[in-house]
């Protein structure tokens, strides 16, 4: 047995959890053992998941609550208009904040759900190699068949060796021997505890362990992979001003936040009752399994320390000794008995292979009987389980919380998404259909100029290949220019303020000025912000269409 075993130890957040309040659905105080079958104890831990019901409802309630104030809430224009940047950058902030809070929360939840699942598998596979010790050990234990095969054989060779022996007195007292001890190690074996008595089939424990766990871990990280497409649901909505996306994220995300509070209560329950489990897993192991084994072989396996006696050791101690000693007594037979009975040596043969076979189960039962390999997996399942197990389930938990932090925030920033969407429509929809700044008379515009552009392209291009065409006839002289009145040149250089060479040339993609300088009816309509719009938008055509009508 080595002594630099390491003992279990419950880790300090289990205890954390274990001194949470246990408080049935009466609100009455209830023990904090873990007793699983008692009806109190299962209520104390269906009361933290009623808790977080509420806080679900609490939720709910006071985002019905600011969307209702929200949607009453009415503005006259002027603070309307004055409020519509700040909407805009508080809009924008909070979609970051959930944004960030919901990569944090996903991250977490990818850890938790990895910690989880990797305690669990270890869990399965400590009861796969637990079951595969204790059917060894049934199996060697089996007295109807390996016991009994032996002493049915062993009586036979005895039977016709009696026989070959009948006139040797000293070789019949030495098979009677063999017989009293063959009949005292099959006593000494039946004494042994059934196992089988336990009725406890742990692969089948850890087959459904596994099978639960599989969907939890499935279901985990669909909820995970939902979060992530209603984040990005979220911001595209946001970008691209669509009502359909918003509508959309704020169904799923109503639906999210549920199941976040649904998954909370449940994460919470479940660690709250393993913790109370872990911190004291040997006193509950005890208790139900003293009943149909003995309490000092329960002890032995769970603690496993050098003071304690193996409850085994005397009977295979004394299985030993007997096997060895029957060895000793067929080996003299062997070596004076079959000069003198030549017709003897088959059958003592045949039970000096019996007794090696006898011998090498005897030692496969003891190693197995060993309590080192079983609280090893013992210790196993617990650290899987208590430090894996309910690390994981805490890194869920504080997933659950920041998720619904983070759809709450977006719950609460699409409604402000919205009426600025709605403002800016509306805004659109006022403008006359001549106003320069709509956005749909712009598109036309600059459909139109690049229709015209490409004419004008096209135009170019004909009138060169007919003047490579007539390039080899000489030009026709120019016609006598008369010159204009200088009276009228004036009036239009000043009427037009330009050069006299441009006066005839269309207004080609120039667009006109805006009206507010020429009109009343369109003067302090716009913002400083839009007439720059404007004058950039005129500025650019001016320097695209500006080299075609050049003299």
């Amino acid at each position: 047995m080595s002594s630099s075993r390491v003992d279990y130890i419950a880790p300090w957040w289990t205890y954390w959890l274990h001194n949470f309040p246990h408080i049935n659905l009466r609100f009455q105080p209830v023990d904090n053992v873990f007793q699983p079958e008692d009806e109190n104890y299962q209520q104390s831990l269906l009361f933290l998941g009623c808790a977080a019901a509420a806080a679900l409802g609490l939720n709910l309630l006071c985002l019905a609550v600011y969307l209702s104030c929200l949607c009453c809430r009415r503005k006259d224009e002027d603070e309307e208009e004055d409020s519509k940047k700040p909407t805009s950058c508080c809009v924008t902030w909070s979609a970051v904040t959930a944004g960030l809070v919901t990569c944090v929360a996903v991250g977490v939840g990818f850890y938790g759900n990895s910690e989880t699942n990797d305690g669990v598998y270890q869990l399965t596979y400590s009861l796969y190699n637990a079951n595969n010790t204790l059917g060894g050990v049934d199996s060697l234990l089996q007295v109807t068949t390996t016991m009994g095969s032996m002493k049915s054989g062993l009586h036979q060779h005895l039977a016709r060796l009696d026989e070959i022996f009948a006139t040797r007195g000293d070789y019949v007292q030495t098979l009677q021997f063999m017989q009293q001890m063959a009949d005292n190690v099959i006593k000494q074996l039946v004494g042994l505890p059934d196992w089988a008595e336990a009725d406890v089939d742990l692969a089948s424990v850890a087959n459904l362990t596994a099978s639960v766990e599989y969907y939890r871990w499935l279901a985990y990280l669909l909820l995970l992979i939902l979060d992530l497409v209603i984040c990005l649901l979220a911001c595209l909505g946001l970008a691209k001003q669509s009502r359909w996306l918003l509508t959309t994220m704020m169904l799923c995300g109503v639906l999210t936040l549920i199941l976040s509070w649904a998954s909370l209560g449940a994460e919470l329950a479940a660690a709250v009752g393993t913790s109370d489990f872990c911190v004291a897993p040997d006193k509950y192991i005890m208790s139900q399994i003293t009943g149909v084994v003995g309490a000092d072989i329960v002890h032995y396996y769970v603690y496993c320390n050098q003071t304690l006696s193996n409850p085994y050791q005397q009977p295979l101690t004394l299985f030993q000794r007997s096997l060895t000693t029957m060895q000793i007594q067929i080996q003299g037979l062997l070596q004076f008995a079959v000069p003198l009975f030549p017709t003897a040596e088959r059958d003592l043969r045949g039970i000096q292979h019996l007794l090696n076979t006898s011998e090498a189960s005897l030692h496969q039962l003891t190693a197995l009987l060993d309590c080192r390999s079983l609280n090893k997996d013992y210790l196993d399942a617990m650290v899987g389980v208590c430090y894996d197990g309910v690390e994981g389930v805490l890194y869920l938990c504080l997933f659950s919380v920041l998720a619904a932090c983070a759809f709450t925030i977006m719950l609460c920033a699409v409604p402000k998404a919205w009426r600025h969407i709605a403002a800016r429509e509306q805004d659109y929809n006022d403008m006359d259909d001549e106003d320069p700044f709509n956005p749909r008379r712009n598109r036309m515009n600059s459909q139109n100029q690049n229709q015209t552009q490409a004419n004008m392209h096209s135009f170019c291009s004909y009138s060169s290949s007919m003047g490579s065409q007539n390039s080899l006839q000489p030009p026709p002289p120019p016609p006598p220019l008369s010159n204009p009145p200088m009276g009228d040149y004036m009036n239009q250089t000043a009427l037009f303020g330009g050069n006299p060479r441009y006066e005839n040339v269309p207004l080609i993609g120039r667009g006109s000025p805006p009206p507010s300088i020429y009109s009343q009816q369109y003067r302090g309509r716009y913002s400083p912000s839009m007439r720059a719009t404007y004058l950039s938008m005129t500025e650019e055509q001016s320097r695209h269409f500006g080299n075609d009508f050049q003299a």
